[in-house]
């Protein structure tokens, strides 16, 4: 990778990870400062924990294993190690989405609140289920070493399209929340008279569209991907499970180099579309 391409990668990476920081310090302050803080009590304080675990886990979260790839600092790594942390970092923000579900079911059913009435209450179960299902295949297809290489490889583009498609579609769930939140919450001054807590939580929903959009902006840029650049004769161990420390040109003639080397390519090409 050129050294500019590197540079813009590496501000890119800073300034997604400032803003998510930053939205995340927002989503806290307002549950402090406006709000009644944290507890798990039925009451309004238990209702908090979901805006907070829904910006720190199902965004914020999710957003960096959506890009971990794509960490320069990460590329030493192996693809292996890679994989896990990406799944793991997932699962995490999977946990937060959950117990921010049951936060909410738990506060309405406290306080005699319908639930799943509105279009944010569907969108976002819907989310949280697919997001399921795709951590579950994404672990089926990606970490069991028994995985054909080539279903890896077909399967690929919709794990691809289906974590982008799932990480916009929550920051927009999250977004009608927060306003519903507001409507609902603001009754003195209301909502639309613009009080300090109101435009308060509008700037976090500015930011939580700008970190959604550099996220993306890093993970469809094709010359930030990870590079594949490993010598054939470094111990590596592929997502199909074969070794490729095996390969060694130094204990090989010519013709089986050619030959290693076309395998190894071919290989490497499977493995790159693995990559998130």
């Amino acid at each position: 990778m050129a050294l500019q391409s590197l540079t813009q990668l590496v501000l890119a990476l800073v300034a997604a990870a400032a803003v998510g920081i930053v939205s995340v310090i927002f989503v806290l302050t307002w549950v402090f400062s406006y709000k009644e803080g944290l507890a798990w009590d039925g009451g309004l304080a238990e209702f908090n924990w979901h805006p907070v675990l829904i910006v720190v886990g199902f965004i914020f979260l999710q957003g960096i294993a959506v890009v971990v790839y794509r960490l320069p600092w990460t590329w030493q790594c192996s693809k292996l190690m890679m994989k896990f942390i990406h799944a793991g970092l997932n699962l995490l923000a999977f946990i937060f989405a959950v117990i921010s579900l049951v936060a909410v079911f738990d506060f309405h059913n406290a306080a005699k609140i319908p639930n799943m009435y509105s279009l944010h209450s569907w969108l976002g179960l819907v989310a949280v289920i697919l997001y399921c299902l795709q951590l579950v295949l994404g672990v089926g297809m990606f970490l069991i070493p028994a995985t054909p290489v080539s279903w890896r490889a077909a399967f690929m583009p919709l794990h691809a399209y289906s974590g982008l498609l799932l990480f916009t579609s929550v920051i927009a769930v999250a977004l009608m929340g927060i306003t519903e939140k507001l409507i609902f919450g603001l009754s003195n001054p209301k909502y639309k008279d613009s009080p300090p807590e109101a435009v308060f939580v509008n700037i976090l929903g500015v930011l939580l569209v700008v970190f959604g959009a550099l996220i993306l902006w890093i993970a469809t840029r094709p010359s930030w991907k990870r590079p594949n650049d490993q010598p054939l004769n470094t111990p590596h161990t592929n997502g199909g499970g074969e070794d490729n420390s095996k390969v060694n040109l130094s204990m090989s003639g010519g013709a089986d180099a050619d030959t290693c080397s076309d395998v190894r390519r071919r290989n490497n090409k499977a493995e790159d579309q693995t990559e998130g």
